[in-house]
């Protein structure tokens, strides 16, 4: 039985611009233990999807249209906000994009790390403290007892995303979302931050989300792959199946412009034009104006195209011009 179940979740923004379909009818299921891929460009919805099950968004001008989203036997979409409390940071924890805005910058580090243990599960004192020295040194910091009294400002890019990781598992959660967790760090410090995520997930027997725009990320630690775009998933597969056999031209044109995939020399490749404006989308293939690996002019322009199976566990969109 999945440990969270998402089923045709949609979350809109109702703007004075009009209205912005973030997330249209989005589904995906969650194992113990497995990794999932959310993968796009920036505002293809992959953050606002999870932010939704937390109820992250704000509302108004978000709102949730319709989905259901069951951890536990419970559905989140319905939980009050004190309900959902009792889950964030405790059963559900997130790894925020930006550690440094993540971080409140007028608190230590160690008061950030005991405050979920208090909140939460109501240890205080010097098993709190204890507990917190314990997870930063598991995280990899150095000299964590001294390292406790410091703040935000005094670690670098890379140890303040060893916190953040540190204070989402230290409750020991069932799900972690990762959110962009290895964005603006050095190559170095990303493996390393990756690794410690996997570490700390076979340790713990954590079910992970990894929302990133790096098909490279998605390659090295995740299980299954859900490919975004305009708001709606357009592919879905293992990650073995989707590099091995990508359908959609949107997935295709992902893959390739993987820089390890170029010839030395060679000019790097490029998805041409802009997505989409979500306030303003036309009726059917939201890819159509940027398809050039397969054939625009058989993209549907009726209706959104429908997620079919088209082999075991490989989801894509049915649009003709992009599987062409």
């Amino acid at each position: 039985m999945p440990v969270l179940e998402v089923n045709n979740l949609t979350t809109r923004f109702h703007t004075r611009d009009g209205v912005v379909k973030a997330v249209e009818d989005v589904s995906f299921s969650l194992e113990k233990g497995e990794t999932l891929g959310i993968v796009g460009e920036s505002g293809s919805g992959k953050s606002v999807t999870c932010y939704s099950l937390l109820g992250l968004i704000p509302m108004p001008p978000g709102k949730i249209h319709a989905g259901s989203a069951m951890f536990d036997g419970q559905d989140l979409l319905k939980m009050s906000e004190k309900e959902l409390r009792g889950i964030r940071g405790k059963r559900i924890s997130m790894i925020f994009q930006d550690p440094m805005t993540s971080l409140n910058p007028y608190m230590t580090i160690g008061d950030q790390l005991i405050e979920p243990l208090t909140l939460h599960l109501g240890v205080k004192g010097e098993d709190a403290k204890r507990r917190a020295i314990e997870m930063m040194d598991q995280v990899g910091i150095p000299e964590p007892d001294t390292r406790l009294g410091a703040y935000p400002f005094e670690f670098s890019g890379g140890m303040r995303q060893r916190i953040m990781i540190a204070m989402a598992l230290i409750t020991n959660p069932e799900i972690l979302i990762a959110d962009e967790p290895t964005t603006a760090l050095d190559v170095t410090v990303q493996k390393q931050v990756l690794d410690l995520i996997k570490e700390q997930q076979n340790n713990l027997g954590t079910s992970v989300i990894m929302i990133t725009h790096d098909l490279g990320v998605v390659s090295q630690v995740c299980d299954q792959v859900n490919v975004m775009y305009a708001g709606r998933t357009i592919e879905k597969a293992p990650v073995r199946e989707l590099f091995e056999n990508p359908m959609h031209a949107y997935t295709r044109a992902l893959l390739k412009s993987i820089p390890a995939n170029h010839k030395k020399g060679e000019l790097l490749y490029t998805i041409p034009g802009l997505p989409p404006i979500l306030s303003q989308l036309d009726e059917g293939c939201a890819f159509r104006t940027r398809n050039t690996l397969g054939q625009a002019e058989l993209c549907e322009q009726g209706s959104a195209p429908a997620l079919v199976e088209k082999s075991a566990q490989h989801y894509v969109q049915d649009c003709p011009g992009c599987l062409a």
